[in-house]
């Protein structure tokens, strides 16, 4: 089996000790890793034995050959692991060298569990959608994808901003405050759980409009349907603002016009007995502690 392995930066002799001990556990199913370039050359630095190895720097390299994507970090990671997979159609694990966790979701106490799991083909595979924007200019490029969300908040004023809302060419709303989130499934548990936003189940086929900080007490955060255009422009007293593709952030002049669409394309992450939604969700929100239980 061919794996292609990302990873988060290696900074410290304890980072190389995380990833060399997974790199073990891969050779010893005697699987070949193709690694990331930029990881590739963090860990040859440190052990030579990894400059035996193929890499991979672009989506481009995904083309075959890769039976499987694995994401080595935190949430960040497996964000970024995704735009190197994109419309390939690879499965992707995520191991959680991170914090808390939600798309990263398999612990180090649980990866050769898990590993054993992948080799026995006892899996399933969890349709993720993404979103996607369209704009004039095509900031983006050909990059123009979340897994997450798509947020447009202010950049160089302390002042509110209003972000005329359309849905499926209907007035929708004018919302004022400081930016709005639109998200899949996956990024509910994201920047818009932070904001106030619902949480939703992955399989579910819906966007999530989340106002930040909104100055207005009736509005609330709406879920649609996610075949409907979101045509979104923003109006304000500074001259540009930001829009964001989870962590890639581009500027935008005032009463620029934004076309949110799901992507025509999805991610197929790998899930395990033991690694689940529902128990990912319980686990990390610490839900069903309570005593009475």
């Amino acid at each position: 089996m061919n794996i292609a392995v990302y990873g988060k930066k290696i900074t410290s002799k304890e980072d190389f000790c995380d990833f060399d001990e997974i790199f073990r556990i891969i050779f010893d199913f005697g699987w070949t890793p193709v690694i990331e370039e930029t990881l590739k050359k963090d860990l040859s630095k440190r052990n030579t034995v990894y400059e035996q190895f193929a890499s991979f720097s672009s989506h481009r390299d995904f083309s075959s050959g890769i039976d499987c994507a694995l994401s080595i970090g935190g949430d960040g990671t497996f964000i970024k692991t995704v735009s190197y997979v994109r419309d390939s159609n690879v499965p992707v694990i995520g191991i959680n060298l991170g914090r808390l966790g939600f798309l990263a979701n398999i612990n180090r106490h649980q990866i050769i569990q898990s590993f054993q799991l992948l080799q026995e083909k006892k899996y399933t595979h969890q349709e993720r959608t993404l979103i996607c924007v369209e704009t004039e200019k095509k900031l983006f490029g050909d990059e123009n994808f979340a897994l997450n969300e798509v947020t447009l908040h202010r950049k160089d004023t302390a002042s509110m901003i209003t972000v005329y809302t359309e849905l499926n060419n209907e007035y929708l709303n004018a919302y004022w405050a400081d930016g709005l989130i639109v998200s899949t499934p996956s990024g509910s548990t994201a920047y818009n759980l932070s904001c106030g936003g619902p949480i939703v189940v992955p399989s579910c086929e819906v966007h999530i409009l989340t106002p930040i900080a909104a100055h207005n007490l009736n509005v609330r955060p709406m879920v649609v349907p996610d075949n409907l255009p979101i045509k979104l422009k923003i109006s304000g007293r500074a001259r540009n603002y930001l829009v964001s593709l989870d962590s890639s952030t581009k500027s935008i002049k005032n009463g620029e016009e934004i076309i949110v669409k799901k992507a025509p394309f999805t991610i197929r992450m790998i899930e395990f007995e033991n690694s689940t939604f529902l128990e990912t969700i319980r686990n990390k929100m610490l839900w069903g502690l309570d005593k009475r239980n």
